[in-house]
């Protein structure tokens, strides 16, 4: 039995995770309604658009919430505390590697052609943020620009890897080589 629905944000969450499981195109609205609980009424009051505005304002949401959460942080706060931050943040949201990148997820198939700025504003601002906290930290920019590219496909790619074999370790595993090799390529923190 579907149930009513008052806050957007509750059916924004609730729909992402089945497009976090099914992906865009398996995600049908009978599955939509299904697995939220959500009725067809209550979908369309929230999403007059139909599926492709679900997807729309759900990308739109977590984008918000990154630009929050870690963005915004990585280009205006201290910068170690920044990227600090980051490695907390991006385990927490993805649930130690539970949890799939919506906008990583719609990359991979034809979904990113239906939302192909989106998908490219999230990966590229997250790149330019990290990078610009690395060069802030006093890492040169080569090494900085390489370094936040290798940062941000490996969290995809480990996210990916998790799922595939069942194994969230596989996240966290990746993320503390991560974090190693970005503190490996630090300098040593100048205390004023």
């Amino acid at each position: 039995m579907a149930r009513t629905v008052f806050e957007k944000s509750d059916a924004i969450t609730r729909v992402a995770e089945v497009f976090r499981e099914l992906g865009f195109e398996g995600a049908s609205l009978f599955e939509i309604t299904e697995r939220t609980g959500l009725s067809k009424g209550s979908l369309y009051h929230f999403f007059p658009e139909g599926k492709e505005g679900m997807a729309a304002e759900i990308l739109a949401h977590v984008d918000e919430w990154f630009v929050r959460e870690v963005f915004e942080p990585l280009e205006r706060d201290e910068p170690r505390a920044a990227i600090a931050r980051m490695w907390r943040t991006v385990d927490s949201y993805f649930r130690s590697g539970r949890r799939i990148c919506l906008l990583g997820a719609f990359a991979l198939d034809e979904t990113r052609d239906r939302f192909p700025k989106p998908i490219r504003l999230y990966f590229r601002r997250w790149i330019e943020a990290l990078d610009g906290a690395l060069v802030r930290a006093g890492v040169d920019a080569v090494t900085a620009r390489a370094l936040a590219e290798d940062i941000v496909g490996s969290i995809q790619g480990a996210l990916t890897l998790a799922r595939a074999l069942k194994e969230d370790a596989v996240f966290g595993r990746t993320l503390a080589r991560l974090q190693q090799r970005t503190d490996a390529v630090l300098p040593p923190h100048r205390k004023s």
